[in-house]
């Protein structure tokens, strides 16, 4: 197994990042459709390099609060998307990034960070 793209649990479980993006065509009030232009920033680097999206875990969340799968993760006061759940266990290769903790659960909520997090840690084209 390639530690660098997955992590196996002590149940035996694959385990990988997960990335949260905000679901496009959301409305606020009677406005809209919108989208998250962070999420989208994080989304061009997915069309770019591909293979991320079988590197980790892409979820797809409604814009109202509270957004569940996140609070549950890295609490309420954390629910700001994008944001990239790290693995337990593994390691970030660039150790010049911004890591954020809740109850030992480890994530980045940057975009530009989580940018240079998915570039570096899964091997895939950077900024220029």
């Amino acid at each position: 197994m390639d530690t660098m793209w997955s992590y196996m649990s002590s149940q035996g479980e694959i385990m990988k990042d997960r990335l949260f993006l905000l679901r496009p065509g959301f409305f606020k009030d009677s406005q809209g459709p919108f989208y998250c232009g962070d999420s989208v920033s994080v989304e061009g680097l997915l069309s770019f390099c591909p293979q991320l999206r079988n590197a980790v875990d892409v979820e797809y969340i409604d814009a109202p609060r509270p957004r569940a799968a996140i609070v549950n993760l890295i609490g309420a006061e954390n629910q700001s998307v994008p944001v990239i759940v790290l693995t337990a266990g593994l390691k970030p290769v660039d150790a010049s990034l911004t890591i954020r903790e809740q109850s030992g659960v480890r994530f980045i909520d940057d975009p530009s960070q989580i940018r240079q997090y998915l570039s570096s840690q899964y091997d895939v084209a950077r900024p220029a």
